[in-house]
């Protein structure tokens, strides 16, 4: 597999540069910079491609390419965003750039209560605890009917924890359940949240796939025309927040979508670390289902705690070969679906792929990484998944 790095642009802290000393052979980037909605032009994309290859990299991936809040809802605004996207779509052909990696998660991006855990080892991780978010849910946003989503256990638990929290510990848990991605929700506000949730009020979860299916219906053609290849990142984590709907939670999930818009474009980005979060998840049967509509990997692995909700466990990022999902297995098939590719002369046959969400390591920790990215820990990442690749090659 192609091995590339999540880069956020010229504000990233890590330096281009130095990713050839870590061995990245391509870089997977967005212009984070425009909202989503509104459409990417080919100037825009080519002065990011001329950083890129100043340093010496391509842009392999484009991660991500935003679905507004609009066409998930098929709001007032669809058509015109709609438009745009198809818009971005051909810019982004017109600039040789072939894969894109978007979601479909409603309002929040990957969803995490504490971006810094510490480690027994003494670096850090990010983690997701169901209690602190009913925290934030019941008592800091107060979500109508938000306790009738838990136990009377974590109600409880919840509570106490609340009415022990100070201001700013509150403050700090509220900016990490929203903190998102760049150019995604990262400066919403309780009130921004509160409102976005209104306009999901009438969604259920199969009116939420019918919109899914009705986006790819309509983009997806356009990239099947051009030749890109789109790929849906899975829910993070696969289970429902703020009572909203998922739809990408599990590889039969999955197979409706693509089953639904049987296009080659319409495709999977592979998440083992946010699909791994459910104890049902099967990360070499996923290859071996859908294989063939892989077009982008995420290699990361998250661990549940023991003693958490069985539906809604408590997790948090492991080192890429120590957590749930069989990372092993899983490279196995990925490397059998690309020599199965490039028997049959697919000019696609090497999947890019990326270490995602490493620990905090050594220099990293101090706070100054992108959280969720830190330099040492997908460092270490990468050269432990390429060591798996380099045994199945």
């Amino acid at each position: 597999m192609k091995q590339c790095w999540r880069w956020f642009g010229p504000d990233d802290p890590i330096a281009l540069a130095a990713l050839h000393q870590v061995g990245v052979q391509g870089i997977v980037t967005a212009l984070h910079h425009i909202p989503p909605g509104q459409p990417w032009d080919e100037p825009s994309i080519a002065d990011r491609q001329a950083v890129l290859a100043t340093a010496g990299y391509s842009w392999d991936v484009v991660e991500s390419l935003p679905v507004s809040e609009a066409i998930k809802t098929q709001s007032a605004d669809m058509a015109e965003h709609l438009q745009a996207y198809k818009s971005s779509l051909r810019a982004l052909s017109a600039r040789g750039i072939k894969v894109v990696c978007y979601n479909f998660m409603p309002i929040l991006d990957w969803t995490r209560t504490a971006l810094r855990a510490p480690q027994p080892h003494g670096g850090a991780a990010m983690l997701f605890d169901l209690t602190d978010f009913a925290v934030f849910d019941i008592h800091i946003l107060k979500r109508p009917g938000a306790s009738e989503d838990y136990s009377s256990d974590v109600q409880q638990t919840a509570k106490d924890r609340f009415l022990r929290m100070s201001d700013k510990s509150m403050a700090q848990l509220q900016h990490n359940v929203t903190a998102g991605l760049p150019g995604a929700n990262d400066q919403w506000s309780v009130q921004d949240v509160r409102a976005l949730l209104q306009t999901y009020a009438h969604i259920d979860r199969d009116r939420l796939r019918a919109n899914l299916i009705d986006f790819l219906s309509e983009v997806a053609p356009v990239a099947q025309e051009l030749e890109l290849r789109l790929c849906c990142h899975p829910d993070d984590p696969p289970f429902s927040l703020l009572g909203l709907p998922r739809i990408m939670s599990s590889t039969d999930d999955y197979g409706a979508v693509l089953d639904a818009v049987d296009l080659l474009a319409s495709g999977a980005t592979l998440c083992t670390g946010s699909l791994g979060v459910s104890p049902e998840f099967d990360g070499p049967d996923f290859v071996r289902r859908h294989g063939d509509r892989i077009h982008f990997v995420h290699l990361r692995n998250t661990q549940r705690i023991a003693g958490s909700d069985s539906q809604k466990p408590d997790f948090f990022e492991a080192s890429h070969l120590e957590g749930d999902t069989d990372m092993v297995g899983t490279i196995r098939e990925l490397m059998n679906e690309q020599r199965r590719r490039k028997s049959q002369g697919r000019c696609d046959w090497q999947i890019p792929m990326r270490p995602d969400h490493g620990q905090e390591l050594l220099s990293d920790l101090g706070g100054h990484s992108t959280p969720g990215y830190p330099l040492i820990g997908r460092m270490r990442g990468l050269a432990e998944l390429r060591g798996i690749m380099a045994a199945f090659s």
